[in-house]
């Protein structure tokens, strides 16, 4: 499925803006006669979840959510497939692991999933490890200005 056989890629994958641009023309035009095809929404959810831009995957995230409630196991699962790649997208690991495990009570054996939730989890840790340096760095930050702030205090007191 993957190019080079990374994992990794499948989080990082954008859409051409071709293909975006073609599925919207379509599920548009679908929404204007009133009848969405599932297929073509799950067309144009796959493509948006897969944009650079976070609002078009949050758009995309959306739109599986409502296909997810209205479609039979199998389709249900490629849904939560491209739920938790769109929410990991976004960041927003917590959830991302939420439609993992979902599919995996489906499907337990399923080692494209499996590598999926490994790879969510790895980034999930880079960025608590990041956010813990970055809050550590203020703390740091606004220590040393305290500091020296009670130093001058003490300075001025002396003079």
């Amino acid at each position: 499925m993957f190019a080079n056989g990374k994992m990794e890629d499948v989080l990082d994958e954008i859409v051409s803006s071709e293909d975006l641009k073609k599925f919207e023309i379509i599920y548009n035009e679908q929404l204007l006669s009133g009848t969405v095809d599932q297929k073509v929404q799950f067309q144009y959810a796959w493509c948006l979840v897969r944009s650079k831009y976070p609002a078009d995957i949050r758009k995309g995230i959306m739109l599986l959510e409502d296909l997810y409630g209205r479609n039979g196991d199998s389709e249900k699962r490629d849904c939560l497939y491209y739920l938790a790649i769109g929410n990991a997208r976004i960041k927003e690991y917590s959830k991302a692991l939420h439609y993992v495990r979902a599919f995996l009570q489906i499907e337990p054996g399923n080692t494209q999933v499996q590598r999926l939730e490994v790879l969510i989890k790895k980034k999930m840790d880079r960025e608590g490890l990041k956010g813990m340096a970055i809050a550590g760095g203020v703390i740091v930050g606004i220590a040393s200005v305290l500091g020296l702030g009670i130093a001058m205090a003490k300075k001025d007191r002396r003079s």
